[in-house]
């Protein structure tokens, strides 16, 4: 036990699953026993009032069953238990329970027992109170000077004072200026009812100014009623805290002297009669309640205050005087007197922990055993923290956690795809207008070679393709066990994606020596593999078309081979037909046709097609299964090129098409903003007309507000089909910026380092959003580039690029950067992020070769109709010999 924990006298839990709140803990002499000593009066949301009388209890013993005087089930949550004078014709003390809609008033008796249980305890009703208004809280005292009994204020929820005088309904008051009910108490010294405001202001109202206003129950008044029956509801002061409060103490150990304490959610107030701050404390914690119990030295006052951190702090004013620790965060506390121990901590949790404990320390009785005397071996202690620093060396290196024989991968994670579509088809929900969506299985095992804890398994495709199930969890693997799951890929979204590729990745912990003995839940480790769907998941056979709109011829460096036999698992052929077949006709889903024609005579392959984002996937097939043909026939030198012009300009046509998508997104955004702000304005003006005592016209305020709301559910509905359009439009644009990719490395020969600063470069983003969109990532990417490893001049280098990435106003300087790009690699450049300066630039510029001019290019806008052409360097030089 820590030395500043409080010590536990005695504990118990209510309940289960119940709640409390700072209302549903009372401690007071509540049957009259004259005794002196206090009993706990604890009330629930769940409706269970309890007594109990606390004995204490030794370490390790449980509580006695007699220690709990009374259980009894209450047909209403209660909110809040008070004990007072509240029974006219007796000055004892009766216990007022307040419910949502009720007030009671209980006499608490116990009867002398005649068998060895102990006394019996019994409520009755002594009267009650139906509110017309939910309750929120409620205070008590001697109203008005009234002695020798005590009268009940209840704060309703709306914001009205309801006054009782004991078991009669006295009079009712509204707040001016309320919103949102606070703490409530009563000052018997002014004669004050003092509260906080949702202006965050604590404000005062005295009892005879509340009895003297306007009836709260009457709505229609005349200037000569107002005159006759009363005043308006007037504020006695008013202090600005500048925060909201969590409770209000009204004390006074001195007489003629009082305080009014107010908790704040980082302050805490003590202001005097008049309002006037006495002191205040700035908090560094988040309080949970708190209650003045005593002043022990004469002008102070101590302050018990608990907070979230499970704290219980003494303050003697502003000074701390004591911290302890608690087992929960309080949300009352009580200070009562027990037996012959006085000024017992009670403490209530929001889950019902009821713990009685008192302030000490606990001394360590702890003494260290006699060390045996013997002759130190130096020997022995070198060769020991030898192995000790071994040990502390090979905890410390990251890549060092495991033991040597975990250095292996502990699990691993294969996927394989079904080589036939499902018989019946597995998608839901599925977009796609075609007649059949089919799906295809994939089955995933997971195994494990270690003890693998927590392992889960989460299975990602990109969008519009879609799994039937995304997450698995398994229980713990042992060592040499596996699980297998199965589930079904199909294209959900009403366009065609630009990859056939999914991931499949295993989330695990293993366990070490000192996960076992700690709180420390392991080694995190991740494995993960990667899966090719077949290109038959989102296309079928059709007949091939001649007349295109774009058409793309790769070159190869070996004979022409036929569809069917570059193709080991061909699907879309009969092989009846033979060596007939080399034309291929395929029809996506989403309706576009894609032709694949194959030469008889010379090394080429025509793809063509309407759109030019379906040439991708076609195009990407043919050359993963002409170099899968070429390797079984162990040819090393097989090589793909293109010499055609890259397509910038239908590039740059899907670009504005996303961008002007991305423009309208914006504009939507701001008019829903602008009808958002005109509806809650219209809406606050309805609110006052609604709640003004005298009617008055809508002024067809009710009409604009139909209006209003019409206009942005049709704002949302568009802003919606937007963002739809939007994902299509950037699907179509990675498919074509993959393309692109493909047919620069072709045509430059680029390495496998090259293509990746690539697709580095052009496909930086996932998924597209207007806080970071494709263009100004791109456009910055590009700009790197060109000013780095494809720049023309020191000077070019020199140019710094903007820290900010925003959305531009439009595409030009994007489509000149591109431009630039392809015609920097058209002149020698090669992609390379190496700092070496001279190395860098005799890579851009090779031995031999002129500088170009570039300034008419730069200066140069791509003319619509257009189509910008780009040969190799090669090719350029050969020109201009002949």
């Amino acid at each position: 036990m820590s030395l500043f924990k409080a010590r536990d006298w005695w504990s118990t839990v209510l309940g289960e699953k119940e709640e409390f709140d700072q209302g549903c803990l009372c401690v007071a002499d509540v049957d009259n026993s004259g005794s002196g000593q206090d009993k706990v009066i604890v009330g629930s949301y769940m409706g269970y009032l309890r007594i109990f009388n606390p004995h204490p209890v030794k370490p390790g013993d449980e509580v006695q069953p007699e220690d709990l005087l009374l259980e009894v089930q209450l047909q209403e949550p209660i909110l809040q238990v008070e004990v007072g004078k509240f029974v006219s014709g007796t000055e004892g003390l009766h216990l007022a329970v307040l419910h949502c809609r009720k007030l009671c008033v209980y006499a608490v008796s116990g009867a002398l027992g005649n068998v060895e249980h102990g006394n019996q305890y019994q409520i009755k009703l002594m009267y009650e109170h139906n509110l017309q208004r939910t309750a929120c809280n409620m205070t008590y005292g001697p109203f008005g000077g009234v002695k020798g009994r005590d009268l009940i204020c209840i704060q309703s929820m709306d914001g009205m004072l309801m006054l009782f005088e004991q078991e009669s309904y006295a009079f009712g008051r509204f707040l001016p200026g309320f919103l949102l009910p606070g703490p409530l108490a009563y000052s018997s010294r002014t004669d004050s009812f003092i509260t906080v405001s949702s202006c965050q202001q604590v404000e005062s109202y005295k009892y005879q100014v509340l009895a003297f206003a306007t009836d709260a129950d009457e709505r229609q008044e005349t200037e000569q009623q107002k005159l006759s029956s009363g005043k308006r509801l007037a504020v006695d002061w008013v202090l600005n805290i500048g925060e909201q409060a969590l409770d209000i103490c009204v004390v006074s150990f001195n007489q003629g002297i009082s305080s009014v304490f107010v908790l704040g959610e980082r302050n805490f107030f003590c202001l005097k009669d008049n309002g006037q701050i006495r002191f205040m404390k700035k908090l560094d914690y988040s309080p949970s309640c708190f209650i003045p119990y005593c002043s022990v030295q004469e002008g102070t006052i101590n302050t018990l205050i608990g907070n979230h951190n499970k704290m219980l702090n003494v303050y003697q004013d502003v000074t701390l005087k004591w911290a302890t620790q608690l087992p929960h965060i309080p949300v009352s506390v009580k200070v009562a007197n027990f037996q012959d121990l006085k000024g017992v901590i009670v403490t209530l949790t929001d889950d019902g922990h009821l713990q009685c404990s008192y302030l000490g320390t606990d001394p360590s009785l702890f003494q260290a055993p006699k060390v045996d005397a013997r002759e130190i071996n130096y020997e022995e202690m070198n060769a020991e923290m030898k192995e000790l620093q071994k040990i502390i060396r090979e905890a410390t290196k990251p890549q060092d956690i495991l033991p040597e024989s975990e250095k292996e991968r502990g699990v691993i994670v294969t996927a394989e795809v079904s080589p036939d579509l499902d018989a019946e088809s597995q998608a839901i929900e599925s977009e796609v207008k075609a007649e059949a969506v089919p799906s295809i299985t994939v089955k995933i095992t997971v195994q494990s070679r270690v003890a693998a804890q927590k392992p889960n398994l989460a299975v990602c495709v990109q969008a519009p393709l879609a799994v039937t199930c995304d997450q698995f969890v398994f229980d713990d693997l042992e060592p040499d066990s596996s699980e297998t799951v199965v589930l079904s890929v199909f294209l959900k979204g009403n366009c065609t994606p630009s990859e056939l590729e999914g991931n499949c990745m295993v989330s695990y912990t293993i366990p070490t020596e000192m996960s076992v003995c700690s709180l420390i839940s392991g080694i995190p480790r991740v494995a993960q593999c990667s899966f090719s769907l077949p290109l038959r998941l989102v296309c079928f056979p059709s007949q091939p078309s001649k007349a295109a709109n774009h058409k793309l011829t790769i070159d190869t460096n070996k004979p022409p081979v036929s569809v069917v036999e570059a193709s080991n698992r061909n699907y879309f052929i009969d092989p009846s037909e033979g060596d007939q077949a080399n034309a291929l006709g395929f029809q996506f889903l989403t309706g576009s046709k894609t032709t694949l024609l194959a030469s008889k005579t010379s090394q080429r392959y025509r793809i063509q097609s309407d759109q030019l984002e379906d040439l991708w996937l076609i195009t990407k097939e043919l050359t993963r299964r002409l170099e899968e043909h070429f390797k079984k026939q162990n040819c090393k030198d097989f090589a793909c090129t293109y010499s055609g012009s890259i397509p910038l300009q239908e590039y740059f046509e899907l670009i504005d098409r996303h961008f002007e998508l991305r423009l309208n997104a914006e504009k939507f955004r701001e008019l829903l903003s602008e009808r958002a702000v005109q509806f809650r304005a219209i809406e606050r003006r309805l609110l006052t007309r609604f709640k003004d005592k005298t009617p008055a016209p809508l002024q067809h305020l009710d009409t604009l507000l139909e209006g209003t709301f019409r206009e942005v559910i049709a704002l949302a509905d568009a802003a919606e089909e937007n963002q739809a359009n939007m994902f299509q439009a950037f699907t179509k644009l990675k498919s074509a910026t993959h393309l692109v990719i493909m047919l620069i490395s072709l045509w430059q020969k680029l390495s496998t380092d090259q293509v990746a600063i690539l697709e580095a470069t052009f496909l930086p983003l996932t998924e597209d959003t207007q806080e970071l969109g494709w263009e100004e990532t791109v456009d910055a990417a590009v700009s790197y580039l060109l000013r780095t490893c494809l720049s023309k001049s020191s000077k070019e280098q020199a140019l710094t690029l903007s820290n900010q990435l925003c959305m531009p106003k439009d595409t030009s300087r994007l489509k000149k950067n591109i431009t630039l790009f392809c015609d920097r690699l058209a002149k020698g450049g090669r992609l390379s992020f190496s700092t070496d300066l001279a190395t860098q630039q005799a890579a851009v510029m090779p031995g031999g070769c002129a500088t170009i001019p570039e300034s008419d290019l730069e200066e140069r806008t791509v003319i619509p109709g257009s189509t910008a052409t780009f040969s190799s360097h090669r090719q350029i030089t050969k020109q201009k010999s002949k």
